[in-house]
């Protein structure tokens, strides 16, 4: 079962919680959409900001243009301060200027600013727009092709650039802008889509609760009438599963108990038959051999019996019979008194602890050591303790019984002064057709019988070494109210 259930643990870590992943395959998408589209506005936005630049150089060069003037066969330069104050100064970018005359005579301006490239298709009064580098820096150039002079022949280059700055602050501007509600937008539908998968994923989670607080031998169905078609048909499979597996366990059990109710019949009379024939034989060494038969018989009625007790005890049978209130102290002494006999037989000192009779008598409301359960079931599982207790304690043992309340638990405890059981194997000997030591003619079922019986009740039972030698059984049951039915 460990094993089982470390490689469980290992399958789920390694597929991941089913949330998790329905999340990365909404997330991740989302992610790279986002990423495309900022991609795509930041060209887009750059693209804008290329138009509104090579606008504003238009402009400038325009105005450039119109400070040069023809007269004649010259030109009249009329380009005061001021006029280049407002071209060069701009407080967020660098400008350059250059007006000369093809094939590359200079008139004013910046001498570094290139040339347009040669396979340019310059026009003329068309600006033609280029990127270049000057001193390192990348710069975005208008340059217009204007004629002058007389004839009309001449043509006269003015050239205005500015750097890549404002494009790209303008850019990342509208990116910023557009990104960051984008951003806000993306964060708070993931939020949404992940209530959304756990709210959608919840009856999972109630059914994967609804099956991990079950008994192991609770087989009835799962109820999941208002889950999602998804998971009720996941609970309806798991309900014809368990169903399947009920049947199977009944039909076992069913075998077991109809086994066991029609070997009771022969081995009674096998045991009469055993016991007709000693009396009548006179030979030891057949006596001997009837003798042999009768206590194999004798063994082979109890093994029965206490597999009928077994099957009584499972949850179904359980469930099916009628709980009432059980006062225990009675129960034990009564108990105890039906098998002095026994005692007496294995030559053990069977006593009961009468202290919680007399505080019985002093305060009965107060006192009363009771349960609620099956007077049945609960009988056969101090029996069995008693006589557990009787048949490997050994002769000349005593044996007390004592039933007394706990605070909220009602306690039983069976103590001898036996050989008792090595801590060990405390564990051990509750499991089926385990036996604490080789002799006796027990089967192995006692305590098994008993560890079933107590936790139906909702208890549980635990074995204690007892100094300097013995063992002690506790029972603990839930305690019933005072009053109760």
């Amino acid at each position: 079962m460990a094993t089982a259930s470390a490689e469980q643990a290992r399958e789920i870590r390694a597929t991941g919680s089913l949330t998790r992943q329905l999340l990365w395959w909404i997330v991740l998408p989302q992610i790279v959409l986002w990423l495309v589209g900022a991609f795509v506005t930041y060209n887009v936005a750059f693209s804008y900001a290329n138009q509104v630049v090579d606008r504003s150089l238009f402009q400038s060069s325009r105005a450039l243009a119109r400070q040069v003037k023809p007269i004649g066969n010259g030109l009249l330069i009329d380009f005061p301060k001021a006029a280049r104050d407002i071209i060069e100064t701009d407080p967020d970018d660098t400008v350059f200027y250059m007006v000369s005359s093809p094939p590359g005579r200079f008139i004013l301006g910046n001498r570094k600013l290139p040339p347009p490239p040669p396979r340019a298709d310059l026009e003329v009064d068309k600006p033609y727009f280029y990127d270049v580098s000057v001193d390192t820096t990348r710069v975005r150039v208008a340059a217009l092709l204007l004629p002058y002079g007389d004839t009309g022949t001449e043509r006269l280059l003015v050239q205005v650039a500015k750097s890549r700055a404002s494009r790209e602050l303008l850019a990342r501007r509208i990116l910023v802008d557009t990104a960051l509600p984008l951003s806000g937008l993306i964060v708070l539908m993931t939020l949404i889509v992940w209530a959304g998968i756990r709210a959608g994923l919840a009856p999972l989670s109630r059914l994967r609760r609804l099956v991990e607080d079950r008994h192991p031998n609770d087989l009835t169905p799962i109820r999941m009438a208002s889950a999602p078609t998804e998971v009720r048909a996941l609970a309806l499979a798991l309900n014809s599963l368990l169903g399947a597996v009920q049947r199977n366990v009944e039909t076992q059990k069913r075998f077991i108990s109809d086994a066991a109710h029609q070997l009771r019949t022969p081995l009674a009379g096998m045991k009469s038959q055993a016991e007709l024939a000693i009396g009548v034989i006179q030979d030891p060494a057949v006596r001997a051999r009837l003798e042999r038969v009768r206590e194999g018989t004798i063994r082979s009625a109890h093994v029965v019996n206490q597999l009928l007790t077994l099957a009584r005890a499972e949850p179904e049978s359980a469930m099916k019979q009628g709980q009432v209130r059980v006062a225990l102290g009675p129960l034990t002494r009564e108990l105890t008194a039906e098998l002095v006999p026994r005692a007496l037989q294995l030559g053990v000192d069977l006593g009961c602890d009468d202290s919680e009779a007399d505080a019985e008598a002093m305060d009965p409301a107060a006192a009363a050591v009771a349960v609620t359960g099956n007077p049945l079931l609960l009988r056969e599982a101090l029996v069995n303790l008693v006589d557990n207790a009787m048949r490997y304690a050994g002769r000349g043992a005593v044996v007390t019984v004592r039933a007394r309340l706990e605070g909220p638990l009602a306690v039983v405890e069976v103590e001898d002064n036996g050989p008792g059981i090595p801590t060990a194997e405390h564990e051990r000997v509750f499991e089926r057709f385990v036996r604490g030591v080789n002799d006796g003619s027990g089967c192995g079922l006692g305590l098994a019988i008993v560890k079933e019986i107590v936790q139906q009740h909702g208890g549980q039972v635990a074995l204690f070494n007892v100094l300097p030698h013995g063992l002690r059984v506790r029972v603990s049951l839930p305690s019933a109210k005072v009053g109760s039915t």
